[in-house]
Protein backbone atom coordinates (compact mmCIF):
# COMPACT_ATOMS: atom_id res chain seq x y z
CA UNK A 1 0.00 0.00 0.00
CA UNK A 2 1.50 3.38 -1.22
CA UNK A 3 1.94 6.12 1.55
CA UNK A 4 -0.28 9.37 -0.05
CA UNK A 5 -0.88 12.78 1.51
CA UNK A 6 -3.50 14.81 0.14
CA UNK A 7 -2.98 18.63 -0.21
CA UNK A 8 -5.31 19.86 1.35
CA UNK A 9 -6.80 23.69 1.69
CA UNK A 10 -7.34 25.30 4.86
CA UNK A 11 -11.42 25.51 3.80
CA UNK A 12 -11.34 21.81 3.29
CA UNK A 13 -9.47 21.48 6.33
CA UNK A 14 -12.05 23.52 7.73
CA UNK A 15 -14.69 21.82 6.35
CA UNK A 16 -13.84 18.16 8.19
CA UNK A 17 -14.30 20.06 11.42
CA UNK A 18 -17.07 21.26 10.67
CA UNK A 19 -18.81 17.98 9.46
CA UNK A 20 -17.16 16.19 12.85
CA UNK A 21 -18.55 19.43 15.10
CA UNK A 22 -22.61 18.30 13.32
CA UNK A 23 -21.96 15.36 13.55
CA UNK A 24 -21.48 15.30 17.38
CA UNK A 25 -24.66 17.71 17.43
CA UNK A 26 -26.64 14.90 15.57
CA UNK A 27 -25.54 11.96 17.93
CA UNK A 28 -22.61 10.67 15.62
CA UNK A 29 -23.86 11.23 12.61
CA UNK A 30 -22.84 12.89 9.70
CA UNK A 31 -24.35 14.77 6.58
CA UNK A 32 -24.49 11.39 4.64
CA UNK A 33 -25.71 9.33 7.22
CA UNK A 34 -22.42 7.83 7.94
CA UNK A 35 -20.60 7.38 11.63
CA UNK A 36 -18.74 10.19 13.08
CA UNK A 37 -16.06 7.48 13.72
CA UNK A 38 -15.65 7.22 9.59
CA UNK A 39 -14.03 11.03 9.66
CA UNK A 40 -11.07 9.73 11.94
CA UNK A 41 -7.91 7.96 10.44
CA UNK A 42 -7.48 4.65 12.22
CA UNK A 43 -4.86 5.79 14.53
CA UNK A 44 -6.45 9.18 15.22
CA UNK A 45 -6.10 10.34 18.70
CA UNK A 46 -8.61 12.74 20.73
CA UNK A 47 -8.43 14.20 24.09
CA UNK A 48 -11.23 15.24 26.39
CA UNK A 49 -10.85 16.91 29.43
CA UNK A 50 -11.52 13.85 32.92
CA UNK A 51 -12.02 11.24 30.19
CA UNK A 52 -8.31 11.37 28.83
CA UNK A 53 -6.35 10.58 25.63
CA UNK A 54 -8.22 7.94 23.34
CA UNK A 55 -5.76 6.32 20.74
CA UNK A 56 -7.74 4.89 17.71
CA UNK A 57 -11.08 4.27 16.22
CA UNK A 58 -12.03 2.04 18.70
CA UNK A 59 -10.93 4.39 21.74
CA UNK A 60 -12.54 6.98 20.09
CA UNK A 61 -16.04 5.56 19.69
CA UNK A 62 -15.60 4.32 23.68
CA UNK A 63 -15.03 7.80 24.80
CA UNK A 64 -17.90 9.10 22.60
CA UNK A 65 -20.23 6.88 24.04
CA UNK A 66 -18.94 7.58 27.65
CA UNK A 67 -19.77 11.30 26.87
CA UNK A 68 -23.03 10.85 24.99
CA UNK A 69 -24.36 8.98 28.06
CA UNK A 70 -24.40 12.00 30.02
CA UNK A 71 -25.52 14.15 27.52
CA UNK A 72 -29.05 14.37 26.55
CA UNK A 73 -28.76 17.54 23.39
CA UNK A 74 -25.48 20.12 22.34
CA UNK A 75 -26.19 22.57 19.57
CA UNK A 76 -22.52 24.31 18.47
CA UNK A 77 -23.29 27.80 17.73
CA UNK A 78 -21.58 27.53 14.28
CA UNK A 79 -21.78 31.14 13.31
CA UNK A 80 -19.73 32.43 16.42
CA UNK A 81 -16.99 30.51 16.13
CA UNK A 82 -13.16 31.57 15.46
CA UNK A 83 -11.16 29.41 13.01
CA UNK A 84 -7.02 30.01 13.72
CA UNK A 85 -5.78 28.52 10.68
CA UNK A 86 -2.21 27.77 10.23
CA UNK A 87 -2.15 27.14 6.95
CA UNK A 88 -1.03 23.59 7.62
CA UNK A 89 -2.36 20.40 8.87
CA UNK A 90 -2.88 21.67 12.24
CA UNK A 91 -5.45 24.39 13.07
CA UNK A 92 -7.69 25.13 16.06
CA UNK A 93 -11.78 26.12 16.32
CA UNK A 94 -12.57 28.58 18.88
CA UNK A 95 -16.18 28.58 20.28
CA UNK A 96 -19.49 28.00 22.33
CA UNK A 97 -22.32 25.41 22.50
CA UNK A 98 -25.96 25.28 24.47
CA UNK A 99 -27.38 21.90 25.21
CA UNK A 100 -28.80 19.74 28.53
CA UNK A 101 -26.22 17.52 30.32
CA UNK A 102 -27.99 14.95 32.88
CA UNK A 103 -27.25 17.14 35.11
CA UNK A 104 -29.32 19.89 33.64
CA UNK A 105 -28.89 22.27 30.63
CA UNK A 106 -26.43 25.33 29.68
CA UNK A 107 -25.52 27.93 27.73
CA UNK A 108 -22.13 29.53 27.35
CA UNK A 109 -22.13 32.99 28.81
CA UNK A 110 -25.32 31.49 31.41
CA UNK A 111 -23.85 32.35 33.99
CA UNK A 112 -20.57 33.58 32.26
CA UNK A 113 -18.28 31.29 33.98
CA UNK A 114 -19.86 28.32 33.28
CA UNK A 115 -19.61 25.84 30.52
CA UNK A 116 -20.14 26.25 27.23
CA UNK A 117 -16.57 27.48 26.09
CA UNK A 118 -14.42 25.48 24.29
CA UNK A 119 -11.16 25.42 21.93
CA UNK A 120 -10.59 22.50 19.55
CA UNK A 121 -6.89 21.48 17.85
CA UNK A 122 -6.94 19.95 15.04
CA UNK A 123 -5.31 18.11 13.07
CA UNK A 124 -6.65 17.15 9.56
CA UNK A 125 -4.71 15.45 6.63
CA UNK A 126 -6.22 13.44 3.95
CA UNK A 127 -9.68 14.88 4.13
CA UNK A 128 -9.69 12.38 7.98
CA UNK A 129 -9.09 13.87 11.27
CA UNK A 130 -5.72 12.67 12.42
CA UNK A 131 -5.71 14.48 15.77
CA UNK A 132 -8.74 16.29 17.80
CA UNK A 133 -7.55 17.90 21.27
CA UNK A 134 -10.72 19.57 23.11
CA UNK A 135 -10.68 21.99 25.79
CA UNK A 136 -13.82 22.77 27.90
CA UNK A 137 -15.09 23.20 31.32
CA UNK A 138 -17.04 19.28 31.34
CA UNK A 139 -19.10 20.48 34.29
CA UNK A 140 -21.81 21.39 32.20
CA UNK A 141 -24.16 21.81 34.67
CA UNK A 142 -21.88 23.99 36.58
CA UNK A 143 -22.17 22.19 39.75
CA UNK A 144 -18.65 21.94 40.87
CA UNK A 145 -18.79 25.18 42.84
CA UNK A 146 -17.88 23.68 46.43
CA UNK A 147 -14.12 23.87 45.29
CA UNK A 148 -14.25 27.09 43.78
CA UNK A 149 -14.90 29.96 46.40
CA UNK A 150 -15.06 32.77 44.11
CA UNK A 151 -18.42 31.37 42.32
CA UNK A 152 -20.44 31.90 45.81
CA UNK A 153 -19.88 35.49 45.14
CA UNK A 154 -21.14 35.74 41.71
Amino acid sequence: MALTRLTMTDEQRKSVALEYLKAYDHGGVTSTGGSILDLFADDAQVYFPKWGLANGKEEIGRMFGDLGGRGKAITHDYAGFNWIMTGGDMFACEGTSHGEHVDGPWRAGVPEWAAGRWCDVFEVRDWLIQRCFIYLDPDYAGKDTARYPWLNTK
